[in-house]
């Protein structure tokens, strides 16, 4: 970041093996323009590299999740630009992340704010958090992933009803369909989600990223071969120093003390 730059991508250090990644940019709503979204994955795929990170939490501000995309850099932008754009941000690199994320999602959270929410892997929403895919209204689509994964998390019908017509939905029909896994108070949604992340990070870290995996791998392929992947992740599970241990510290009656190895 160049001398006197403000970054739009915040990182915090909540509680041990915790880390809070923050969008910043409340004078544009946390409108993701590219900048930020190459910050934030930049700054997540970094996090993903340290062995003391064990869970990850993203959030935005108390108003904003996120707001969509940065619509005042498309303006005139030509498709060459818009895809030019789209190689810089890849949103399929979250898809890389062996470390667990955690959306912790209060207020407005719509169109590619909806796509980052959905490419974590759990959503902590406070109760009067709106999502929306405006997309069409503006006469385009999700671009991000929102199409895949919504249909993923709530069906067909509900993903066509939502994206087709646009329309905002409340949090509590995102947790009703799924797509959201706890509903908090507004004030309590950063602080639940970081607890959360210290229940995660307190356990093995190599068996959450193992478990992460053989979780993601059910949406990308057959029960049969989902079962067998499943398998060989647990097989890599007993290979651990931190299995050992885990069941050392059961039968010793004792808090484990996992080294990632």
């Amino acid at each position: 970041m160049a001398d006197g730059e403000v970054s739009t991508v915040l990182v915090e250090h909540p509680a041990e093996g915790v880390v809070l990644v923050r969008i910043d940019r409340p004078e544009k709503r946390n409108a993701l323009d590219v900048d930020t979204v190459c910050r934030l994955f930049e700054t997540i795929e970094r996090l993903d590299q340290d062995p003391s990170v064990r869970c990850l939490v993203v959030t935005g501000t108390d108003d904003y999740f996120a707001a969509g995309v940065d619509l005042a850099e498309m303006g005139d932008a030509s498709v060459i630009d818009v895809y030019l754009a789209a190689e810089s941000v890849r949103w399929e690199r979250l898809r890389q992340i062996r470390t667990p994320l955690i959306a912790a999602v209060a207020g407005f959270c719509l169109g590619a704010g909806c796509e980052l929410a959905m490419a974590c892997d759990i959503v902590i929403a406070a109760k009067h958090a709106v999502f929306a895919f405006p997309e069409t209204k503006l006469g385009i689509i999700p671009g991000g992933g929102g199409t895949q994964r919504l249909t993923r998390a709530v069906g067909k019908s509900k993903a066509m009803e939502v994206i087709l017509t646009g329309r905002p939905f409340k949090a509590a029909e995102a947790e009703q369909w799924g797509l959201v896994s706890r509903l908090v108070p507004s004030r309590n949604v950063v602080s639940e989600a970081v607890e959360l992340a210290g229940e995660i990070a307190s356990s093995a870290p190599l068996a959450v990223r193992l478990a992460k995996d053989a979780v993601n791998k059910a949406f990308d392929t057959t029960l049969e071969v989902g079962l067998a992947y499943e398998r060989e992740n647990f097989l890599l599970s007993l290979a651990t120093d931190d299995r050992r241990e885990g069941v050392a510290a059961f039968l010793e009656k004792r808090d484990p003390k996992f080294q990632g190895r």
